[in-house]
């Protein structure tokens, strides 16, 4: 199977008029992503430490009485990591859109792949 690297311009131009939005929006967010990230979300696994990097689509803030949470979910192309700080209320510059960096351990939480207090660092545009 050809790479994108080694496909030919008129089969990318193709590739690009047939697929969908979403599609387009995943490789680019995946090219972004391999950039800064050493692990591809979709390739983490329970356990694992990884360092992921990717846009955070959504950021909310779940009021508890005992431990309030933060909650974002970064996107790399491939999957979705939420990213959870406890005991945190708001973390300036973490707001959706943004490019993030990410380094922790890989829990399952519901299904989804979550990581605690993260290491982070915000790219700069």
């Amino acid at each position: 199977m050809a790479t994108q690297a080694q496909e030919s311009p008129l089969r990318r131009f193709l590739r690009r008029l047939t697929a969908s939005e979403a599609e387009l929006e995943a490789e680019e967010q995946q090219r972004e992503s391999a950039e800064y990230g050493e692990n591809r979300v979709g390739d983490c696994q329970r356990g694992q430490l990884a360092t992921v990097a990717g846009r955070l689509k959504t950021v909310v803030y779940t009021p508890r009485t005992n431990l309030p949470t933060l909650e974002a979910d970064l996107y790399d192309g491939t999957d979705v990591v939420t990213l959870v700080w406890l005991g945190r209320r708001h973390i300036a510059g973490i707001e959706p859109g943004r490019l993030l960096e990410a380094r922790g351990r890989i829990a399952i939480r519901d299904g989804r792949k979550v990581i605690y207090n993260p290491f982070y660092e915000i790219e700069t545009p």
